[in-house]
């Protein structure tokens, strides 16, 4: 009976911090987001504050594409621990094929082509190029994934030739609503729906199938997921497919905002930012996508549109990297990232 009490009494004192907090216990772990939301705002109240209300809506608009193409890049990390070099060609890819369709199928039917060619191009990747590599060290992989993108450019080039081509967006009103002075398209509406959308259908997915926890399983503990009877290539191939698909909604809505587009379109001018975001957000945080996408993205279009940095060359692609060069030194794990 004394044991049992001594037991009672040592459980009592280990039990979790959380466990006695009852309501309270979800409070835990909140402050990483209240001070990611925290810096949004922030950021946001300065633009307008320096009365550069029109980037915040631009910048908005940016930072949804950047955040798809980030998600993609946090669902391989999280799958494999590798930063993929091709993600942005999985968009071009798909930008390409809804050009080519659009002619002889219709918009409709040539955006599910190019998003099924984009999730194509994920799975040969991954059956031909990560899988024979699977045991091989990260950076191997990492090579790899290069190595992927410049094939693609290459082709493009090739195929498709080194000459800008015009796409039409699916939605042409240029002037649906107006939000602080700057009138937002119902292409820009798009953009930023399908990441609210697909930010909520993957919490659900990740937090409410078994499939999607199987795959949080295998990124966390391969072996046993393993010993569990999953098997974690076949989880591989359909991460891989996830984050193609990702890449694709973002080059077939954001490619005709810009309306033209040429060889590795968003290599060019979204891989960085996407990365940055992702790093800035954690790059094992799906909620940290979101949140670096629109940071990049404000301070990206901020600082194009301020009149103080008007003789600095490229001063889009400068902050971009200064956010990228301070995050890795003041906080590597990123605003809502944890630490390895």
């Amino acid at each position: 009976m004394l044991r049992g009490r001594l037991g009672r009494r040592r459980s009592s004192r280990l039990r979790p911090a959380t466990n006695r907090l009852g309501p309270l216990a979800g409070l835990v772990g909140q402050p990483r987001r209240l001070l990611a939301v925290a810096g949004v705002v922030a950021v946001v109240g300065l633009f307008v504050r320096l009365e550069l209300q029109q980037a915040v809506v631009i910048g908005l608009v940016g930072g949804a594409a950047y955040g798809l193409l980030a998600l993609g890049l946090v669902l391989i990390y999280k799958s494999s621990g590798v930063f993929n070099f091709a993600q942005a060609e999985f968009g071009t890819v798909a930008v390409y094929a809804l050009y080519v369709l659009k002619g002889p199928l219709g918009y409709p039917l040539a955006l599910v082509g190019a998003l099924l060619a984009a999730v194509l191009m994920g799975l040969v990747v991954e059956r031909l190029i990560v899988r024979p590599l699977f045991d091989s060290p990260r950076v191997t992989l990492l090579v790899a994934t290069a190595g992927v993108a410049l094939m693609a450019i290459g082709l493009q080039f090739w195929i498709g030739e080194a000459k800008l081509r015009r796409i039409e967006p699916a939605l042409s009103r240029p002037d649906r609503i107006a939000v602080l002075r700057q009138n937002v398209s119902d292409q820009q509406l798009l953009l930023v729906a399908a990441l609210l959308a697909l930010g909520v259908l993957l919490a659900l997915f990740f937090s409410r199938t078994n499939l999607g926890l199987a795959i949080l399983g295998a990124s966390q503990e391969p072996v046993a997921t393993e010993l569990a009877g999953i098997s974690v290539r076949r989880l591989s191939s359909f991460t891989w497919a996830l984050a193609a698909l990702l890449g694709g909604v973002a080059g077939v809505l954001f490619a005709p905002i810009s309306g033209t587009f040429g060889p590795g379109e968003l290599t060019r001018g979204l891989l960085i930012p996407a990365f940055t975001a992702a790093v800035l957000g954690g790059m094992t945080s799906l909620p940290g996508a979101f949140v670096g996408g629109t940071l990049v993205g404000v301070a990206q279009a901020g600082a194009i549109s301020y009149k103080g940095l008007e003789a600095l060359p490229g001063k889009g692609t400068v902050i971009v990297f200064l956010l990228l060069i301070t995050v890795l030194t003041l906080r590597p794990q990123g605003l809502l990232g944890s630490r390895a």
